[in-house]
């Protein structure tokens, strides 16, 4: 359940929210629609912790996970694969213990990442991040091109299989 009681939400001199209360229960679906520079996207960043109430309170289970589009994708180097992967932060973080406990040679930190990776799916991630992107419109032979050599319509795609590969 996420809810804000009472809450209040400034951006500058802007007040965006006033004493504003709302309860989103698990399973419902809700859309924010306001014109620009309303708060839409202040609100957001509320609900995913990035701003805080200037006033009352905001409230999300600690186990919920949000996946998000990026408005805007910079130009990278990375390989859109790659990118795409980069939604599994899980699994990212996995990878990354991996190679350090592999330096290390440490056989139990090993055994357990691989445990961890199995239980999650990690092995069949970069199958469904291809299928994913595949599905978006990008033909296998452009899956390992930089995502600054796609154009900015291309790249919202990607910021879409980003947050799709989010568990």
């Amino acid at each position: 359940m996420i809810s804000l009681s009472n809450a209040t939400l400034r951006r500058g001199s802007r007040t965006l929210l006033e004493k504003t209360t709302f309860t989103i229960f698990a399973g419902q679906r809700v859309g924010i629609v306001g014109k620009n520079g309303t708060g839409k996207s202040s609100m957001f960043q509320l609900l995913m912790g990035q701003l805080h109430t200037d006033a009352g309170e905001a409230s999300m289970p600690r186990n919920l996970a949000i996946a998000t589009v990026a408005q805007e994708t910079p130009g990278l180097p990375v390989p859109a694969l790659e990118y795409a992967l980069d939604g599994d932060v899980e699994l990212r973080e996995l990878e990354r213990k991996l190679k350090i406990a592999e330096d290390k040679e440490d056989v139990d930190a090993i055994f357990n990442i691989h445990e961890r990776l199995n239980q999650i799916g990690g092995y069949g991630a970069r199958a469904r991040a291809a299928q994913l992107l595949a599905g978006l419109g990008f033909p296998a032979d452009q899956q390992m091109n930089p995502v600054e050599s796609f154009s900015g319509g291309w790249r919202m795609r990607l910021n879409l299989a980003r947050a799709l590969m989010c568990p």
